[in-house]
C-alpha cells in the first residue's frame, strides 16, 4: 500500500529561505516563525500520515455508497473527520469572531497540500466547506454570517457549491433552476444540480448548499443568476436544527477516482432557500471567491503528483532490474536497483523538478492572495488574477502526467491496483475538469487576463522576470538559470505580441493557441520559481547553512528543470505561431 510523509523540509525552503515570510510586513506573516510554521506542518504531518493516508485505498476500493436516502461514507472517515474537527484544522486561515485562528491563507495552503497529497477525495468535504465559508463571508448578511458560519468553520456542520446542471455545465447562462420568492423574503429552490461533491454524507449534522438559481426578473443569460443558502436541514431562530428541506440525493455518481468522495445528483424540490447577497449578481457572489478555489485545485495536481513521485523513488531504489551500463552498482545482489538507470532519472527528475516547481508557484500565489486581502494590495490582487488560469490549468495538466510517470516506474506493477499506483493517476485527472475545465482556464487567461487592466499585470510580470534575471548579472552560478528564464520570457513575450497582431484580425488565431499559452507560460513561472530558489539555496550555502546535501539537491534540480523543461517554451510558440489555419481547416462534417 502506498504511504505518504508530508515534505515539510521543503515547504519550510519556500516559506522561509524564498518567500521570506517574516519580512514580507503582511499582517500576520511576522508571527510564522520556523519554530511556529513547523509546529503546525509537522503536527498537520502526522495526522496526514497516520490517519489520512492509510484510509486512501480504502476509500478508493468502498467508495460511497447511497441507502435510502442517506450516503455513507467509506470506512474511517468519520472517525477521520471528526479527528479534523477535534484539531481545528478547518478553521486554521479562517477569521477568529466565528471560531478561526485567523492564521495567513499561505497556510492554509501548505497545510491543504499535506491533506491533498495523503487522501484527496477526503480532503475535499472540508475543502467544499471552505469554499461555501468564504463565499458566505464575502456576500453574507450579519445575521447570515452569524448562522451558519461558526458551525461550518468548526465542521459541525460542512457545505457545497451547486453550479452545474445536466444541459449545463461552463454554460450557465443556460441554467434552468428556479428560485420563486415567498411573503416571508425566503425562495423556494426547484430543480437538479449534478456533480455536486460532498453533498450528501453522515460525516455532519447539517450541509449547507450553496445553489445557483433564477429568480424572476433577472433576464436571459448568466447575468439573471442569483446565489441562495439552501441548508440540508433547516435553522431555526436559535440556532438549533429543525425540519428537512425539501431536497434529496437522488444518486451517487460511479467515477474515475475520487472514489471517497460522494458526488452527487441533488434534486431541489421546493426546497427552502436564502439570498446570498444582491438578487440577480449570484456569479459576482460566485466569482469572489473563485481565485482561492482555482488555486486550490492547482493545488491538488501537484499534490498528487508528490504522493505518487514519492512512492516511484521508493519503488525506483528498492526495485533490482538489470546492470548500469556504467558497470555494476550492486555487485553483491542479482541486480542494480532501478535508480540507477539513467531513463528512470530523467523520469524522476521530470516529477521532482515539476512538483518542487509547483509548489512554490503555489505558495507564491497564495502569499498574493494574503497580500491583496490583508494589505489591500491592488497590485497583487491584479497579479494573483492573471496567474490563477497557469496554476490552475497548466499544475493539474502536468501533475496528472506526473502521476502517470510515477505508475511508469513501477512497470506492470504499476497497472495492478492492489499497489496503489492507479489511485493517484485516476485521482489527478479530475483536478484538470472541474473547477473550469483547462481549456476554460486557458481561454480565461488570453481572452480575458492579458487584456485585464489595461494588460498592466502582464506587463507587470514581464518586468518581475526581467528584473530577475537583471538581478543575476555577473553571477556565474546563476547563469544556467537566468538566461534560460530571459529566453523563456522573450518567447513569452513574442507569444503575447502574435495574439496582439493576429488576434485582432482573426480572434480564432489566439483562441487556437490559448491552451499552448497557457503552457508557456507555466513553465515561465516555475522558472521564475527555480531561479528563485537557486538563489536562496546558493545564499544558504554561503551563510554556512548546515544542511549542505538539501541544497545542492535543490540546485541540481533546479538546473535540471531549466535545461530539460524549460525548452518547451519553444514547442509551445512555433504552435502559437501557425495561428488558426492548421486547428480550423478540417470543415465539422469532415471529422
Amino acid at each position: 500500500m502506498p504511504t505518504y510523509t508530508a515534505p515539510v523540509k521543503d515547504m519550510q525552503f519556500i516559506l522561509h529561505d524564498v518567500l521570506n515570510v517574516t519580512e514580507t510586513g503582511i499582517p500576520g506573516y511576522a508571527d510564522l516563525d520556523q519554530a511556529f510554521t513547523s509546529a503546525i506542518l509537522d503536527e498537520a504531518g502526522k495526522l496526514a500520515g497516520e490517519v489520512l493516508a492509510p484510509l486512501n485505498a480504502v476509500g478508493d476500493r468502498e467508495g460511497c455508497r447511497l441507502e435510502n436516502g442517506v450516503v455513507y461514507t467509506p470506512t474511517g472517515f468519520k472517525g477521520a473527520f471528526d479527528a479534523l474537527k477535534d484539531g481545528g484544522w478547518n478553521g486554521l486561515d479562517l477569521p477568529e469572531e466565528f471560531g478561526g485562528q485567523n492564521l495567513p491563507y499561505v497556510m492554509g495552503t501548505a497545510v491543504g497540500e499535506i491533506f491533498v497529497s495523503a487522501n484527496m477525495a477526503f480532503n475535499m468535504y472540508q475543502g467544499l466547506t471552505h469554499g461555501a465559508i468564504n463565499a458566505i463571508l464575502s456576500a453574507g448578511s450579519d445575521d447570515q454570517k452569524a448562522t451558519y458560519l461558526p458551525k461550518m468553520v468548526s465542521l459541525e456542520w460542512t457545505g457545497t457549491m451547486n453550479l452545474t446542471e445536466p444541459h449545463c455545465g461552463t454554460d450557465l447562462g443556460l441554467m434552468r433552476t428556479k428560485a420563486d420568492p415567498q411573503e416571508d423574503g425566503s425562495y423556494l429552490i426547484t430543480g437538479q444540480k449534478i456533480f455536486i461533491s460532498a453533498g450528501e454524507h453522515d460525516l455532519a449534522d447539517n450541509i449547507i448548499h450553496l445553489v445557483l438559481a433564477k429568480a424572476p426578473g433577472g433576464g436571459a443569460g448568466s447575468k439573471g443568476i442569483s446565489l441562495f443558502i439552501v441548508p440540508k436541514v433547516l435553522v431555526n431562530e436559535d440556532g438549533s436544527l429543525g425540519a428537512r428541506n425539501a431536497l434529496s440525493c437522488g444518486k451517487i455518481e460511479e467515477k474515475m477516482g475520487i472514489h471517497g468522495n460522494a458526488t452527487c445528483v441533488m434534486n431541489y424540490d421546493g426546497a427552502k432557500g436564502w439570498l446570498l447577497g444582491d438578487l440577480h449578481k449570484g456569479m459576482r457572489a460566485m466569482f469572489t471567491m473563485m481565485n482561492e478555489a482555482r488555486l486550490g485545485v492547482g493545488l491538488q495536481g501537484y499534490a498528487q503528483a508528490e504522493a505518487a513521485y514519492q512512492n516511484a523513488l521508493a519503488y525506483a531504489k528498492d526495485r533490482l532490474q538489470g546492470r548500469a551500463v556504467t558497470g555494476a552498482e550492486n555487485p553483491s545482489g542479482p541486480a542494480d536497483p532501478l535508480i540507477v538507470h539513467p531513463d528512470i532519472r530523467r523520469n524522476l527528475m521530470e516529477q521532482k523538478s515539476f512538483v518542487e516547481g509547483a509548489r512554490a508557484l503555489t505558495f507564491w500565489a497564495a502569499h498574493l492572495i494574503d497580500r491583496s486581502v490583508r494589505q489591500g494590495d491592488a497590485a497583487a490582487e491584479g497579479l494573483v488574477s492573471l496567474m490563477i488560469p497557469v496554476v490552475k490549468g497548466f499544475q493539474t495538466d502536468k501533475g496528472f502526467e506526473m502521476a502517470v510517470q510515477a505508475q511508469q516506474v513501477f512497470g506492470g506493477h504499476g497497472y495492478i491496483e492492489e499497489w496503489g499506483m492507479s489511485q493517484f493517476a485516476r485521482d489527478a485527472r479530475i483536478a484538470m475538469i472541474y473547477e473550469g475545465a483547462n481549456g476554460v482556464q486557458a481561454l480565461d487567461l488570453v481572452g480575458r487576463k492579458l487584456a485585464q487592466d489595461g494588460g498592466k499585470h502582464v506587463m507587470a510580470f514581464f518586468e518581475m522576470v526581467k528584473a530577475e534575471c537583471k538581478a543575476h548579472d555577473g553571477d556565474d552560478r546563476m547563469k544556467g538559470f537566468a538566461e534560460p528564464l530571459k529566453t523563456a520570457s522573450k518567447q513569452l513575450q513574442q507569444a503575447g505580441m502574435f495574439f496582439m497582431q493576429a488576434g485582432m484580425k482573426n480572434p480564432n488565431a489566439a483562441l487556437s493557441g490559448s491552451y499552448d499559452f497557457m503552457h508557456l507560460m507555466g513553465h515561465v513561472c516555475l522558472g521564475l520559481m527555480w531561479t528563485r530558489m537557486a538563489k536562496a539555496a546558493y545564499e544558504a550555502l554561503d551563510a554556512g547553512d548546515a544542511d549542505r546535501e538539501f541544497l545542492e539537491a535543490k540546485i541540481a534540480t533546479g538546473r535540471f528543470y531549466m535545461a530539460r523543461q524549460l525548452p518547451a517554451c519553444g514547442m509551445h510558440l512555433a504552435r502559437i505561431e501557425t495561428g488558426a489555419e492548421p486547428v480550423m481547416a478540417l470543415p465539422a462534417e469532415a471529422f
